[in-house]
Parts: structure tokens; C-alpha cells; sequence
């Protein structure tokens, strides 16, 4: 996806607000096969950064459209947005998934305009391993899905119950934006905007191999219009050639998995 230069800046005429844009997969900085630092602009120390950066700021606007991510940065962004001491506004621009949507949860107040949609779900992760580190990884699942219920209940107050927050969990629901209204995870619904940049981001997340990004995909484009992609062919796996070194040639998909938690 091509790359922007407006994910962080701090509006012309009012150089006291800081915006900062989400766009696309939360994720962290990561090295390129030549060693060399790629910079993600969705990480939470790019955002601590440009927050530093800024200094002296009478507010935040978060501008919201992904599919979700990592779950430590998309819950180190929350807690850095917590902690500030001006008011947060976060704008649903298109959709608001997964992790996403927990990071929206940390604004004083959630703007959603009638076009947009927020999806939430508990956390899903691969494990490979014996039966007791899938019951430990399991564990972990929970404790990792029951911080993100806290976050959507904490914002939503009154509105909503855990008895009623479970089952939408369970069931990855997609929440428009009134049904989110409704429940107390959006503040304020605005008329609808215009959705052509997020074409960019289901482009993109149609590419990514993490089942619940091409399902956010597909969502995002039933509301742009777009015929979503299809699935790919199921093709049985080659047989694979006998470990030369006499390794375990599962390593590599145990190193894969470890710690591979994706809301």
C-alpha cells in the first residue's frame, strides 16, 4: 500500500490539536531481510513519538481505518492515549476492527459517521506445540480477551452489560454505526463520508493471510460497492524433502506461531 504522508500532523489553522491517522494494519517497526529498520507508522512508538514531538497540545483527534493488528501495540497505543491529559476524539473513517477498535476505546469520545462499521471479537492466535502448551496458550487467549472486554466496557458505561458484550464477542460481530451507538461504543453518529480511500485498505488486507483481515476485507468492501475477492483455490501441499541436517523440520512453524497473537 502506498505509503501517506499525513499520518501524523497537527492542524494548520490550529497548531494546539494533534491528528493522527490509523490507517491500515496495526503493527509494529520491523527489519527488512538486509538488516536495515522498516518504520511502521501504525506502531505505538511512532505514535509516542510524534505525541513527544508535539509538546505543548490542547487535544488528539484519531483518525481510525484498519483491520486491526498486533495485539501488544494496538494495547500499548490504547494505554499511551490514556495517559495523555487532553481530550481524545477518535473518527471511525471506515471501519474499525479487531484491535482497532480497542485502541478507539481509549477517546473520551467515539465518532462514527452512518457509513462506517466496528467490528470486535475476542482474540484469536496460533499455537504449535504439545496438549499443555495449547491449555497455556488458551489461558493466555483469555486473559488477553477479557483485558479487551474491560476496554469496551469501561468506555461504555451504563450502556452495556458483560452478559450482553460476551456474545457479540463470541460471535465477531460487525457493528454499524448505530448498532455501536446503541451499546455505548460510539458517542456520536455523523452523516455518511466519503469511503474512496478506503478502497487502498481493503486492497491491502486482501493480500494479508490472517483469515479475519480478509473477512474485515470482505465486509469493508460490501460497503464500498466492490465485488470482494474470491477465495483462494485449496491445493493440496507438495510433499516436502527430508531434512538434510536432521532438524525438526516443524521448527520453522513453531517458531511461526510463538507468540502470534492477532485481535
Amino acid at each position: 500500500m502506498k505509503g501517506r504522508n499525513y499520518n501524523i500532523k497537527q492542524i494548520a489553522e490550529n497548531q494546539s490539536v494533534l491528528q493522527i491517522y490509523l490507517y491500515g494494519e496495526i503493527e509494529p517497526s520491523c527489519l527488512n531481510i538486509w538488516g536495515d529498520l522498516v518504520e511502521s507508522k501504525t506502531s505505538a512508538e511512532y505514535i509516542r513519538k510524534a505525541i513527544e514531538k508535539a509538546e505543548t497540545i490542547n487535544g488528539i483527534e484519531l483518525y481510525i481505518n484498519s483491520i486491526g493488528g498486533y495485539v501488544d501495540e494496538g494495547v500499548s497505543i490504547y494505554n499511551l492515549l490514556k495517559r495523555q491529559s487532553v481530550p481524545v476524539t477518535a473518527y471511525i473513517d471506515g471501519m474499525a476492527c479487531s484491535i482497532a477498535s480497542v485502541v478507539a476505546m481509549a477517546a473520551d469520545k467515539i465518532v462514527m459517521p452512518s457509513n462506517t462499521t466496528m467490528m470486535i471479537h475476542h482474540a484469536i492466535g496460533g499455537c504449535y506445540g504439545n496438549a499443555k502448551e495449547h491449555r497455556e496458550f488458551a489461558a493466555q487467549l483469555d486473559k488477553i480477551s477479557e483485558a479487551s472486554t474491560n476496554s469496551y466496557l469501561v468506555h461504555a458505561g451504563d450502556k452495556l452489560t458483560r452478559e450482553t458484550l460476551e456474545p457479540l464477542l463470541n460471535a465477531e460481530t460487525f457493528l454499524t454505526a448505530q448498532e455501536a451507538f446503541d451499546i455505548g461504543l460510539c458517542d456520536e453518529i455523523l452523516d455518511p463520508v466519503d469511503l474512496t480511500e478506503s478502497k487502498e485498505i481493503v486492497d491491502d488486507a486482501q493480500q494479508k493471510k490472517n483469515p479475519k483481515a480478509k473477512q474485515a476485507a470482505a465486509e469493508l468492501a460490501k460497503m464500498l460497492g466492490a465485488k470482494p475477492e474470491p477465495p483462494e483455490p485449496q491445493t493440496p501441499p507438495e510433499p516436502k524433502l527430508k531434512n538434510p541436517e536432521g532438524k525438526d523440520s516443524f521448527g520453522f512453524i513453531e517458531e511461526y506461531f510463538k507468540n502470534k497473537n492477532y485481535l
